[in-house]
C-alpha cells in the first residue's frame, strides 16, 4: 500500500480541519494542512527528543537546525546563506505582521488582490494601507506545447498603483490560492519595477518544496541579484510540505544587515519563544525527509490530475492547474451560488470560500489527502452540481 493511501483518524486530536465538522459528515477539504502522517524520519527525531523527558527554553534557533536550513536552500535552490540571515519565526502570518511594521504607519502595502488571506489582515491589523493588486489570466504563447492558462500578479496594473506613500510589497510565490510558480522573467520584471520603485519585498515562499509541475522550478526572489537580496525578507517553513504546522516553527531570511536588526527587534518586542520539538522537527525534516518529499510530490500530482479532468468535465465549473502547493482553484461562477460555502457544505464538502482570498467566483479545495477519500468527495461535488 502507499503510505500516503493510509487512513488515519484524526477526530479527537485537536485538528482545526477536522473538528470544524465535529459530528457532520462533512469532508474537511479547507484549510492548508495535509492529511497525510509525515515523514517517519521526523517522528523517529520526535520521540528521540521526547525520550529526554526534559522540555526547558531552548536554544533559538539550534545549530543543528540552521544547519538543515543552509544546506536544504542550497540543496534546493543553489542559493548559499549565512547562518546570521535567519530568524526564526512561531509562523510564517507573524513574519508577514513583522515585514509590515518595517514601514511607518499609514504607509501603502501592496498585495495580490487574490491571495491568502493573513495578506489582508496584516496590514489593516498594523494601520497600513493594502493596495490590492489584480491578478490576471495568463494565456500561454501559441508555440508552447500543453501549457495552460496561468494566474500572474497584473505588472501594468502594479506599476500604476504605486505612489510615493508606497514602500512594501507582499508577494506570495509559490501562489496560494493559485498554486502558480512565477518564472525567472516575472520575478525580473516584478524586481526590476521594486528597485525603480525602491520598494521593500516581504516574499512569501511557504510552498516552495512543493512544485507539482515537473518542468518549473522555484526561485527565491532574492537570489535574482544582489539588489533583490538587499531589499528582501524571503519567508520560509518546513511546516506545509511535511505537515508540521502545529509544532510551530517558519524562518525569515534577510541578508541586509540593518533591515535584519530592525526585523530582531520588533520581533523580541512581541514573539513567544519558539518551541523546541518544532525545531528538532524542522531539522530532521530538512536533513532526512528528501525521499518522503519527493513520494509525497508523486502522489499529490497524481491527486491534482484526476481532480482536474473530474472537475473540468462538469459544466459550472473551471479549475485551473496548479503549478505548485496542494490546493485547486476553482471557478464555480456559472452556478450562480449565493453562498458557495454553504451549498458545498450541503453536499458534504468543505470547502474555502473564494470571497475570503479576495474573488468570490471561486473556492479554494485541499487535495492533501488519500486518493479514497478524495474520489468520495468528488462523487459529492458530481451529485450536487448535476443538481443544481
Amino acid at each position: 500500500m502507499n503510505i500516503f493511501d493510509k487512513e488515519i483518524d484524526r477526530s479527537n486530536t485537536d485538528s482545526l480541519k477536522w473538528d470544524k465538522y465535529k459530528g457532520r459528515d462533512i469532508i474537511p477539504m479547507w484549510v492548508a494542512d495535509s492529511d497525510f502522517e509525515t515523514a517517519a524520519e521526523i517522528i523517529v527525531a520526535l520521540q528521540q527528543r521526547v525520550a529526554h523527558g526534559v522540555f526547558g527554553y531552548g536554544v533559538e534557533p539550534t545549530p543543528g537546525v540552521l544547519l538543515a536550513i543552509q544546506n536544504h536552500l542550497q540543496a534546493q535552490y543553489g542559493w548559499r546563506i549565512d547562518q546570521d540571515w535567519i530568524v526564526q519565526l512561531p509562523s510564517l502570518v507573524r513574519g508577514l505582521s513583522l515585514s509590515t511594521q518595517m514601514v511607518e504607519e499609514g504607509s501603502e502595502v501592496i498585495i495580490p488582490g487574490t491571495v491568502y488571506p493573513p495578506f489582508r489582515f496584516v496590514t489593516e491589523n498594523n494601520k497600513r494601507n493594502a493596495i490590492r493588486v489584480p491578478m490576471r489570466l495568463l494565456q500561454p504563447d501559441s508555440d508552447q506545447e500543453n501549457a495552460l492558462e496561468r494566474w500572474v500578479l497584473d505588472f501594468d496594473a502594479l506599476e500604476n498603483a504605486i505612489t510615493a506613500k508606497t514602500r512594501l510589497l507582499l508577494l506570495c510565490n509559490p501562489h496560494n490560492p493559485a498554486g502558480t510558480v512565477y518564472t525567472r522573467d516575472e520575478l525580473l520584471r516584478l524586481h526590476q519595477i521594486c528597485k525603480e520603485h525602491d520598494l521593500m519585498v516581504c516574499s512569501d515562499e511557504i510552498h516552495c518544496d512543493l512544485i507539482l509541475d515537473e518542468n518549473k522550478s522555484h526561485i527565491p526572489f532574492a537570489t535574482l541579484d544582489s539588489d533583490a537580496a538587499s531589499r528582501t525578507i524571503t519567508l520560509m517553513a518546513a511546516s506545509k510540505t511535511f505537515n508540521i504546522a502545529g509544532l510551530g516553527f517558519g524562518f525569515a531570511i534577510i541578508s541586509n544587515a540593518k533591515t535584519r536588526a530592525r526585523f530582531k527587534t520588533l520581533e523580541q518586542q512581541t514573539l513567544p519563544d519558539i518551541n523546541v520539538l518544532a525545531q528538532v522537527a524542522t531539522e530532521a525534516a530538512f536533513n532526512y525527509a528528501e525521499n518522503w518529499r519527493l513520494q509525497q510530490l508523486e502522489y499529490l500530482r497524481a491527486n491534482r490530475d484526476y481532480l482536474m479532468q473530474k472537475i473540468n468535465a462538469l459544466d459550472g465549473l473551471k479549475m485551473y492547474l496548479p503549478e505548485a502547493t496542494f490546493l485547486a482553484w476553482i471557478d464555480v461562477s456559472a452556478l450562480q451560488l449565493d453562498d458557495p460555502e454553504a451549498f458545498f457544505e450541503k453536499a458534504g464538502v468543505g470547502i474555502s470560500p473564494g470571497k475570503n482570498f479576495g474573488d468570490e467566483r471561486f473556492i479554494r479545495l485541499n487535495f492533501a489527502c488519500r486518493r479514497a477519500l478524495l474520489e468520495k468527495a468528488v462523487e459529492r461535488i458530481e451529485k450536487a452540481v448535476l443538481k443544481n
